[in-house]
């Protein structure tokens, strides 16, 4: 936890007056990903865990399916660069490869989403169901589980989990991000997200939908709210969302047939 967060000194004033305090800010790190001797793109990120961040990326983005398919991963911690290689050293079509600037708020600069985006995944066809005290034992967990937020009120969650208990939690500055480090950990350690359920801290647009389509993942859930084209897009993919999950209280926006 130390790597991700710096502390700072600031002047903190109430009405009864100022005082001068030391506080813990969360820290920010670009983060180039370069794919076969391609650069892709610069995101800007908490500096830990950058292995699981890259491969998440890419596997997001339909560039790498499975860890079989990775021959190399250098990590540069002083350039921050991370370079992947793929077994075959395959090439990409030049409308998937152009480089971005993610910001930490993760936005994509403009309206429009790249060719992998297109490539709308497979329905999410899972059987799996989840109560609602099943989903509020999770949601207290995942808020009781990040120690960098509790420090800094500055990092995004996100959890893969069964219906009854997290299997893999991360914190980034960035809500994608965070979500891309926990497939990426899954990827590298061959842990299975099928039949398993995401939770997130941050919204549910339609682009974090499509994240998680391509883990296959059923159900996310997320202690704030989805988007309309969120929504409609959860439904083609047969995806339930869970949002606005506060205390025992929570709104199933899509699939409701999910919750028992």
């Amino acid at each position: 936890m130390e790597k991700e967060i710096e502390k700072t000194p600031v002047s903190q004033f109430t009405k009864e007056g100022g005082s001068e305090i030391e506080i813990a800010v969360a820290k920010e790190f670009p983060l180039t990903i370069i794919l076969n001797e391609v650069e892709l793109v610069t995101l800007l990120c908490t500096p830990a865990n950058l292995d699981y961040l890259a491969v998440g990326f890419l596997f997001a983005e339909g560039l790498v399916a499975s860890k079989d398919e990775i021959k190399k991963i250098m990590i540069d911690d002083r350039r921050g660069v991370v370079r992947v290689t793929t077994q075959e050293g395959k090439e990409f079509a030049h409308e998937l490869l152009f480089k971005r600037l993610i910001t930490s708020a993760c936005g994509r600069g403009a309206a429009f989403y790249t060719a992998a985006d297109a490539q709308q995944p497979t329905k999410v066809e899972s059987r799996i169901k989840i109560s609602p005290e099943e989903v509020f034992s999770l949601v207290k967990e995942f808020d009781e589980r990040s120690e960098i937020y509790k420090a800094t009120n500055g990092v995004h969650s996100a959890a893969l989990c069964d219906t009854k208990n997290i299997l893999v939690f991360s914190n980034d500055l960035g809500r994608h991000n965070a979500i891309d480090k926990v497939f990426g950990e899954c990827i590298l350690k061959g842990i299975p997200t099928e039949d398993r359920l995401v939770i997130t801290s941050g919204r549910t647009p339609s682009e974090m939908v499509l994240k998680v389509a391509k883990g296959q993942i059923p159900i996310l859930i997320s202690v704030s709210v989805p988007t309309d084209l969120g929504m409609r897009l959860a439904t083609d993919l047969g995806i339930t969302i869970v949002g606005f999950v506060r205390g025992e209280k929570m709104n199933v926006y899509t699939g409701g047939w999910r919750i028992e």
